[in-house]
C-alpha cells in the first residue's frame, strides 16, 4: 500500500491491530521507507518528497533573504525564480548565492507556475501579486504574498491608500493576515496568506497585549519608527542613494504612510477595539533593522513597569520568536534573525514600548517562512533558528 504523508519531521501512525507504534523519520529530498506490520512480514511503503517552491520577483532584498532561509530548510526545493525583465542567473544578481543556488531568472506564465510547484512566495510589486494569485489558488497552489495586495480588508481602502483599483477585490476581507502570534490557527488552514508589513509587525506586537488587557487606550496612540535603508527596496530612488542617506536621518510619509491603515486594522481585529494611531516613519543611515517606539495613554494609574513587563511575558510566553527584555533593545540585538525584542516602561500617564526587528527577516522573509511552515505542517521554527 502506497501512502503519501504530509511533509513533517516526525510521523506517527498505527502499525496494526490497534497497537500504536512510533516511527521517528527524517525526510530526505525524495525517499522511500518501509515499516513492517506488527506480527507479519508485510510492509507498508511511504513516500515523502520535498515541497517545491517558486519565488516570484527574486531580484530584491527580501527575495535574497528568503532564498538564504529556504536553502537551510530540509524539506524545501526551490525549483524556479522569476523576474519580469532580468534573464541572468540568480547568483549573478545576488553574488552571495554563488555555488548555493544556480538557477536562471525566468519569466513564467501562471500555467507554468502551476505545473511546477506546490507553493509560491510572491515578492512582486503591489497589485502584481493579486493579478496572478487567483489562477494559482484555483489550481491548488498555496501562495504567500509579501506585497501589500491582500493586507487590507476592503477594495475602497486599498484604492485610497495605494491609488489604484485592486485586481482581486472580492477576496479582500477573507485573506489571513500572516502574523502567527495572533492568527496561528487560521494560518495553518490557509491557502493564501498576506505577509505583514515590517513597520506593522514592530508596532502591532507590543500594542495588542496592552490594549487587549485594558492597560492602555486604543486611541491616541503615537508610533515612531526608524528603519534601515533596505526597507526602501532595491530599486533606484533618489532618497535611497548613499549620498542622500549617509550621515542623515529623515522622516517621511507623516500621516500618509500606507502602513497606517494596516496597523489600525490588525490591532482592531486582534483586540476587538477600534484603534487609531499616528504613525511617523524615519529612514536611518543603516542597512537593516527597525526600532519602533509607541506611546499609549494609561487607563489605570496603578500600572507599573514591572507588571506591564510581566503582562507582556505572559502574553508571549509560548511564542518562539518573541523575547520580552528588561533593558532597552537595539537593532543589532536581532540583526539577521527572526526574533522580536521588546520592552516597556511607564512615563507619566503613558506606557512607552520599544521593539526591534530585522526588517528583512521578521519584517518580511523570516515571517514568510514561519507562515509557510504552519501552512505545510512543518515545525514552525524550521530554518529560522
Amino acid at each position: 500500500m502506497l501512502l503519501r504523508l504530509p511533509n513533517a519531521l516526525r510521523c506517527r501512525f498505527l502499525a496494526a491491530s490497534g497497537i500504536l507504534k512510533q516511527l521517528e523519520y527524517v525526510p530526505k529530498p525524495v525517499c522511500h521507507t518501509k515499516c513492517p506490520r506488527a506480527g507479519s512480514n508485510n510492509f507498508i511503503e511511504f513516500t515523502m518528497s520535498k515541497t517545491r517552491i517558486i519565488i516570484l520577483g527574486a531580484t530584491g532584498y527580501t527575495a535574497l533573504e528568503l532564498i538564504k532561509i529556504l536553502l537551510r530548510h530540509p524539506d524545501v526545493e526551490i525549483v524556479a525564480v522569476t523576474s519580469r525583465e532580468d534573464r541572468r542567473m540568480i547568483s549573478q544578481v545576488h553574488p552571495s548565492l554563488s555555488g548555493l543556488l544556480e538557477l536562471p531568472l525566468e519569466h513564467l506564465s501562471s500555467s507554468d507556475v502551476v505545473s511546477r510547484c506546490d507553493c509560491v512566495f510572491s515578492c512582486l510589486p503591489h497589485t502584481a501579486s493579486a493579478k496572478v494569485a487567483p489562477e494559482l489558488l484555483a489550481h491548488g497552489v498555496k501562495v504567500i504574498d509579501l506585497s501589500a495586495d491582500y493586507r487590507l480588508n476592503s477594495p475602497e481602502k486599498f484604492q485610497m491608500w495605494y491609488s489604484e483599483p485592486h485586481p482581486d477585490p472580492d477576496r479582500l476581507g477573507n485573506v489571513v493576515y500572516g502574523l502567527p502570534e495572533l492568527f496561528r490557527q487560521r494560518i495553518t488552514e490557509a491557502n493564501l496568506v498576506a505577509n505583514p508589513g515590517c513597520y506593522p509587525t514592530s508596532a502591532i506586537l507590543p500594542l495588542v497585549p496592552l490594549i487587549k488587557s485594558n492597560v492602555v487606550e486604543s486611541t491616541d496612540i503615537i508610533i515612531d519608527s526608524k528603519s534601515g535603508v533596505s526597507g526602501r527596496g532595491r530599486s533606484v530612488k533618489l532618497d535611497s542613494l548613499y549620498c542622500e542617506c549617509n550621515e542623515n536621518i529623515a522622516a517621511y510619509g507623516i500621516g500618509t504612510h500606507r502602513h497606517t491603515p494596516e496597523i489600525e486594522q490588525i490591532i482592531s481585529i486582534g483586540t476587538g477595539k477600534q484603534t487609531t494611531v499616528i504613525f511617523s516613519p524615519h529612514l536611518t543611515p543603516m542597512n537593516r533593522g527597525i526600532l519602533t517606539t509607541t506611546y499609549s495613554l494609561l487607563k489605570s494609574q496603578n500600572s507599573t513597569k514591572t507588571n506591564i513587563l510581566e503582562l507582556l511575558r505572559m502574553f508571549y510566553a509560548k511564542e518562539p520568536f518573541i523575547k520580552v527584555v528588561g533593558h532597552l533593545p537595539g537593532t543589532k540585538d536581532v540583526a539577521g534573525t527572526n526574533y522580536v525584542h521588546l520592552t516597556a516602561d511607564v512615563v507619566g500617564n503613558r506606557v512607552i514600548t520599544i521593539s526591534v526587528i530585522d526588517n528583512l527577516i521578521k519584517g518580511a522573509s523570516g515571517a514568510a517562512v514561519q507562515n509557510f511552515n504552519l501552512m505545510f505542517n512543518y515545525p514552525e521554527t524550521t530554518a529560522l533558528r
